[in-house]
């Protein structure tokens, strides 16, 4: 009961905060840092032919995946929160008039204040991306980085590990990259997915992907 009301306290914040609440500066609005990698059921790096193959069939889905290495929203220190978005739509993510829905996952090391705070934050710098969000929870969730690899697990929910592309290849060969993040990012990055899984849930029925350029990483800053 407890945590039912807490989801609900803090769908309801969001609400209010995003509706009544104004950036106060620019020095707000950039305070937040840290690493980001998204996965889609979709190549992001590929062929022409590939790339179109998939276009109308694929890429519906999506997971994103922040660590906050230092700053501030509203007040609050968000420094090592982790979120875990999950988005699925009816259409291919490239469309931006696609209705998206998303669930959202919040390491449960984050305090009630720090999960009020980065639900707003969320909401007010990517909320087209996002779309409708139909369930917020706080799990366990980890976001780890060795070099240029990251594994991020979210108990019973998501997990997905991506490399990065021997020789930079998305630099040399940019024609090839047919997507954009979903989040602004420094830095971008396209990488190699071994392996992606939803289990299922609040926005779809479940899927796994492997073997396939279908991510991106870099830096994120608000």
């Amino acid at each position: 009961m407890r945590r039912v009301l807490f989801v609900a306290m803090l769908l309801a914040a969001v609400s209010v905060l995003t509706g009544t609440v104004r950036f106060n500066s620019r020095a707000e609005s950039a305070s937040v840092r840290g690493d980001y990698v998204e996965v889609r059921t979709a190549s992001v790096f590929a062929g022409a032919c590939h790339y179109n193959g998939e276009l109308t069939t694929a890429g519906r889905e999506a997971v994103m995946a922040w660590s906050i290495k230092s700053g501030t929203w509203r007040g609050t220190d968000l420094a090592g929160v982790r979120v875990l978005a999950i988005v699925s739509a009816a259409e291919n993510l490239a469309d931006k008039n696609a209705l998206r829905q998303s669930e959202i996952i919040i390491s449960d090391s984050a305090s009630d204040a720090q999960s009020l705070a980065v639900m707003d934050a969320l909401k007010s710098r990517y909320s087209a991306s996002l779309g409708k969000i139909t369930s917020v929870r706080r799990s366990a969730l980890s976001f780890d980085q060795k070099a240029k690899a990251y594994s991020i697990r979210a108990a019973g929910s998501a997990a997905f590990e991506v490399e990065s592309m021997p020789d930079d290849l998305c630099c040399k060969m940019p024609q090839l990259v047919w997507y954009s993040p979903l989040v602004p990012l420094e830095n971008r990055k396209v990488g190699y997915t071994t392996k992606a899984l939803y289990e299922g849930g609040a926005v779809g029925d479940p899927w796994q992907r492997s073997g396939e350029n279908s991510a991106f990483y870099g830096s994120f800053a608000f």
